[in-house]
């Protein structure tokens, strides 16, 4: 039997846009939950889930730290009879909020049933919230809201609610509010039961529940009202009895709102303080309440790889073992960490399972749970749960681990294609040995971090999301692996594509004493809409070219799609067509249609009105009003577009959204900064590509910018 009962399981995640206290909350999870017993601070470099040095000296979250927890809640622990959930495990994962990690916050929620969005009380959506939301509609994930730091100069609750209901859902309830702001922050008021709960103790351990102060009952009232209505109306028969003036059960209520919150109905919304330690156990009680375990999200959907049939995986401990492996890392001490959820069910120490996409099958030597970066072995797991299993050989994140008797393949995680790169090189001839190691232990663990050599100048191009992102890459080289290297300035990942149809041959002929090379194909080139990627066709009809040579030819212009007719970047967003072509009985070969088709799209490319494309980047700058004007025309001298321009009072502090080339931003916090007194700051993520004007274009293609 399975070591926990699977309906008390949540897998759940904390996700949030930079510095809004996901980390600082998570921390107090740990600590209310008994699994540490003493509180980690972000400010003093000692966190629990952000264990590595890097994340420690810079106070920002990089890896995903997963770790599993137990939790009661709190009118559980007070009245066991009073409808309370009962004990939960919990399998946790806090997330970084920096942009250039966003892949693990993705991969994260393609494996979670819930997750805790936290916002910073003063400034409310902030872009990567926007962001994370989104992937978390994506990946249809019920979600609670904590908004924080409510202790802080200028929070106001309301207005960072407000910003919810219009940047990111109308489906956005109170479920608390506070008493008070800033300095005068005391306790939380529960809408549900309308209870007033103070925290006491070193560390707000004790959670009082009381009477609510006079002064604010009229104001509790009216909004429970609200809340409750909101709740009732999913809910017929509940609805019914409300109208008819019956008062509705907190149990009722309770089950309704699970039920909508679940369904991505209602985000219920809880207020608080992590680093003052209020509130933080009543969003551990909503998660028990509110948020699915494994049996109440939709069945997973994998692909039969022998019929290629969709079946359904029930998370159940007697079926078939299927798992996906979201997440591989490098540790010190064992080896090589894969992360796996299994969705159906168990997986023993000593067994083997087959990797899906490599046909291999591997033996699972040891299992563990992770606490951060602490391990504690475990035998076997089971359906709903999170681990993590040690020295896999051939594992990437995505890939689907199951039963060697039924092959099945798991939906993988979509990974967002770099923007910057930077040349290294290793500064002595021992460095570079450990240099090739290091890159591709980093890149197995690192799915948005690519490595490439340039022919030409033998040189190696490292690629990411981010200025930050390669920066900590080639910390962590020094660091865990003892590389030194010498870095080149960062450049802009530009790409290549076409704007019009074209059609050309491509002949490879060659004749030698011995049997000749024979190749001819005809492609016809068609742009598509950006973002839509590569498609080949083969349209031959009549055995023009046999199909044994569709696929070298399809290889071929594969490969030539990483070098561009214009400046050599790759070229993306076109469709290709194999459409005619002859062979020749002997001397056709699939080597010679290969380079037939790279010969054939290399000049279909030129015929086809190439552009270069560059990456253009979401930024949003925050700046004191009296320098808004300074602000403004600086972006507009960095080739920016501005969106919107919004206050953000009452702090005096202007909001400016604008979509800005990469190419224009490297240097930019030294250059807000010097601007604005040092008072300045910005958030900057991947938009979009789009053609870049022609006078810059020829810049790039002589090599200038």
């Amino acid at each position: 039997m399975a070591d926990y009962p699977i309906n008390k399981i949540r897998n759940i995640g904390v996700i949030a846009h930079i510095d809004a206290g996901k980390t600082t909350t998570s921390e107090r999870i740990l600590f209310y939950t008994g699994i540490s017993h003493k509180i980690g601070e972000v400010h003093e470099g000692d966190t629990v889930m952000d264990w590595m040095e890097q994340e420690r000296e810079r106070g920002i979250t990089i890896t995903a730290a997963a770790t599993t927890a137990y939790w009661t809640p709190t009118d559980a622990k007070d009245n066991p009879s009073a409808g309370g959930a009962e004990k939960v495990k919990l399998n946790i994962i806090d997330t970084p909020g920096h942009i250039d990690f966003t892949i693990e916050v993705k991969r994260s929620l393609r494996v979670l049933d819930g997750a805790v969005v936290v916002f910073d009380g003063v400034a409310g959506v902030e872009p990567q919230s926007e962001t994370n939301w989104r992937y978390a509609d994506d990946y249809k994930v019920p979600r609670v809201c904590f908004i924080n730091k409510l202790d802080r100069l200028g929070a106001s609750f309301d207005r960072s609610f407000q910003s919810i209901l219009g940047r990111l859902s109308p489906y956005a309830v109170k479920l608390q509010i506070p008493d008070g702001h800033e300095d005068q922050f005391k306790g939380i008021i529960d809408l549900l039961t309308l209870d007033y709960y103070t925290f006491e103790g070193e560390k707000g351990e004790k959670v009082i529940k009381g009477q609510i102060p006079d002064y604010l009952l009229e104001e509790a009232k009216k909004e429970r009202a609200i809340t409750i209505e909101k709740i009732v109306e999913h809910d017929d028969a509940t609805m019914s009895e409300y109208l008819e003036g019956k008062e509705i059960g907190l149990d009722q209520l309770r089950k309704i709102l699970r039920k909508a919150t679940i369904a991505n109905k209602i985000f219920p919304v809880f207020c608080g303080s992590a680093l003052k330690n209020k509130g933080v156990q009543l969003v551990l009680d909503a998660v028990a309440y509110y948020l699915p375990s494994p049996l109440d999200v939709p069945p997973t959907k994998v692909t039969d790889k022998k019929t290629g049939e969709a079946i359904l995986v029930e998370p159940d401990d007697n079926a078939i073992f299927t798992a996906l492996a979201f997440k591989t890392a490098t540790d010190p001490f064992v080896g090589a960490l894969t992360f796996f959820r299994v969705y159906s069910g168990k997986l023993t120490s000593g067994s083997y399972v087959l990797n899906t996409r490599s046909g291999q099958q591997e033996r699972i030597s040891r299992i563990v749970l992770l606490h951060a970066n602490e391990r504690k072995e475990i035998k076997e797991v089971y359906a709903g749960n999170i681990a993590a299993t040690v020295g896999l050989k051939d594992t990437k994140t995505g890939d689907t681990l199951c039963d060697p008797a039924k092959p099945v393949l798991l939906e993988g995680i979509e990974i967002p294609e770099p923007v910057i790169s930077l040349r290294i090189e290793p500064k002595t001839k021992a460095d570079q040995e450990k240099m090739s190691i290091a890159l591709r232990k980093l890149s197995d663990e690192d799915p948005t971090f690519r490595i490439k050599s340039d022919e030409e100048t033998a040189e190696t191009i490292i690629s990411g999301m981010g200025e930050l992102h390669l920066e900590i890459i080639v910390d962590r080289m020094k660091r865990e692996f003892g590389v030194n290297v010498n870095v080149g300035r960062p450049q802009v990942a530009y790409k290549e594509t076409i704007s019009d149809k074209a059609q050309a041959e491509g002949k490879y002929i060659k004749q030698s004493g011995g049997r000749g090379q024979y190749g001819h194909v005809w492609l016809r080139v068609e742009p598509k809409e950006r973002g839509a990627g590569f498609e080949f066709i083969d349209a031959i009809k009549g055995g023009a070219i046999p199909e044994e040579f569709i696929t070298p030819v399809e290889k071929g212009v594969k490969e030539a799609l990483d070098k561009g007719v214009l400046a050599g970047f790759p070229i993306v967003d076109l469709q290709v067509t194999l459409y005619d072509g002859s062979y020749h009985d002997v001397d056709s070969s699939e080597i010679a249609f290969k380079i037939a088709g790279a010969m054939a799209l290399q000049e279909a490319i030129k015929r086809a009105k190439p552009v270069l494309l560059e990456p253009i980047m979401k930024v949003e700058i925050i700046v004191p009003d009296n320098f808004m004007g300074e602000a403004t025309g600086d972006i507009s001298s960095r080739r920016g577009q501005i969106i919107s321009i919004n206050d953000r009072s009452p702090m005096n502090l202007k909001v400016i959204d604008s979509r800005v080339p990469l190419s224009e931003m490297f240097g930019y916090a030294t250059s807000v900064r010097s601007l604005t007194e040092g008072r300045g700051t910005f958030n900057m993520e991947f938009d979009h590509y789009e053609p870049v004007p022609n006078n810059i274009a020829e810049l790039i293609k002589e090599g200038k910018k």
